[in-house]
């Protein structure tokens, strides 16, 4: 073949669920698809929007419902996704030393899914962003202006979780390494340094050393999903995870009040278990862990039938634009309820029984901004592979574009995108950073794991 790049017509949802192999873990995929549904939905469902005396306020109903936040015990799903990718990397890198695949092929091949619609998505709103500075929207008073200046800063803040799932899937190689030696005691470690953080913090008041955490935590659910992918979580393991978790998450925010009692960051709450993640959410991640080990016989054979696993491989499809897209389609809403569309009161029956038609205006608008952008999170055509004649060198460079692009991704979700022209610095672990530098690393740091994994 003489063509530079191997090139495959996508399939259909019920071509690519027809052709699944019968060793794929489905409950797996199902898994990636619920904790993602149901961040999107969780977004949704939390904000509150009024207008008061011609000004939009924005809130959010966990502060403004404290019983509330119980809910968050259950919806809080963030540590899932970092066991499902746990377990997809095991997979994967099975496969990839089977095949005698290099690291860099690894990355490239686990990040183009993330990193291209992600691109098309900052490249959307970097242009709203500056079209609105120029035109002196963002400068300006009123609702317009201030519900332009939330926008462009918030819409990028969950970027911060593709930042650290980046990281993670560059040390993904050496973190299954340290499993296949070490086994259990990994997560274990990554526990008690999570601990170990939290004391400095919270007791010692080293309020800097917090950000540790979001590579201990995140990095310690990562390792469970190798644990899964070993079949070691059985399901005497999951109900020993579920009533620990459980029993730990309760002692830990309702009994000593060592932490708070929601799982997702507060506005103007002083301890935060999400940012950074604290001991409290290893807890309650590891309920979640065992409530989905007891799932998994029952949720399986439904996910045999074939028109629910369809169902499931064309949600995957789209997982990561429903995510980038989702605020998007909140900010709509936002706009048509400063213009004059009224809202209940939130907490009152009014407010909950309308939450059902809330969300179905909300999917109304996401769904035709997904099906606009959805190819550009299909796998894109292979690079014939070139001969290389260094590849330490490329393992270097993969490593070193890895970590421009977690950090450039991070930085983005810090700065946000209002004041993009005139260069407005954020800080991100005490550095300062702008959007445009962290754009550019972010795009350098691809440019140079693509070019290793040639």
């Amino acid at each position: 073949m003489t063509s530079s790049a191997i090139r495959t017509a996508p399939l259909s949802a019920a071509a690519l669920a027809a052709a699944t192999p019968a060793d794929r873990d489905r409950y797996v995929d199902a898994l990636r698809v619920l904790s993602i549904g149901v961040v999107v939905l969780g977004h949704w469902l939390m904000l509150t929007l009024q207008v008061d005396d011609g000004r939009l306020r924005a809130g959010n109903v966990l502060a403004e419902l404290p019983a509330a936040q119980l809910l968050t015990w259950v919806f809080q799903v963030m540590p899932l996704f970092f066991l499902v990718g746990g377990a997809a990397h095991a997979a994967a890198l099975r496969s990839h030393r089977a095949r005698g695949g290099r690291y860099p092929e690894f990355l490239v091949a686990r990040l183009r899914r993330l990193l291209a619609p992600t691109a098309v998505f900052l490249a959307v709103w970097c242009a709203i962003a500056a079209a609105t500075e120029l035109a002196g929207v963002q400068a300006g008073d009123g609702t317009v202006a201030e519900l332009t200046r939330t926008a462009t800063r918030t819409v990028v803040q969950p970027l911060w979780f593709l930042g650290v799932y980046l990281g993670i899937v560059a040390l993904a190689p050496a973190m299954h390494a340290a499993h296949r030696r070490w086994g259990v005691a990994v997560p274990v470690v990554l526990v008690l340094g999570a601990a170990g953080v939290d004391a400095a913090r919270l007791l010692g008041g080293v309020e800097a050393i917090g950000a540790l955490n979001m590579a201990l935590v995140w990095l310690a659910a990562h390792q469970v999903g190798f644990l899964y992918a070993d079949g070691r979580l059985t399901r005497r393991v999951g109900l020993a995870l579920a009533g620990g978790g459980l029993a730990a998450t309760t002692l830990l925010t309702a009994v000593l009040g060592w932490y708070p009692v929601s799982m997702v960051g507060l506005p103007g709450a002083p301890v935060s278990n999400m940012s950074p993640p604290t001991l409290a959410l290893v807890a309650h991640g590891a309920w979640l862990t065992g409530l989905v080990v007891l799932a998994r016989g029952p949720v399986t054979r439904w996910l045999a039938r074939p028109r629910v696993w369809t169902t499931v491989v064309a949600a995957n499809g789209v997982v990561m634009t429903v995510f980038l897209w989702h605020l998007t389609a909140l900010f709509v809403v936002a706009a048509a309820v400063a213009a004059g569309l009224g809202m209940p009161e939130p907490g009152g029956a009014v407010w909950w029984l309308t939450r059902p038609v809330w969300v179905a205006v909300l999917a109304a608008i996401a769904v035709p901004l997904v099906l606009a952008v959805r190819r550009f999170e299909r796998p894109a055509a292979r690079p014939a592979p070139r001969n290389r004649v260094n590849r330490g060198l490329d393992g270097m460079a993969a490593g070193v574009g890895a970590a421009l692009a977690t950090g450039g991704m991070l930085a983005v979700s810090v700065t946000g995108l209002n004041g993009l022209l005139a260069e407005r610095t954020a800080h991100l672990v005490g550095v300062p950073v702008t959007a445009w530098g962290s754009l550019a690393a972010l795009g350098i740091g691809w440019a140079l794991v693509r070019a290793a994994g040639r």
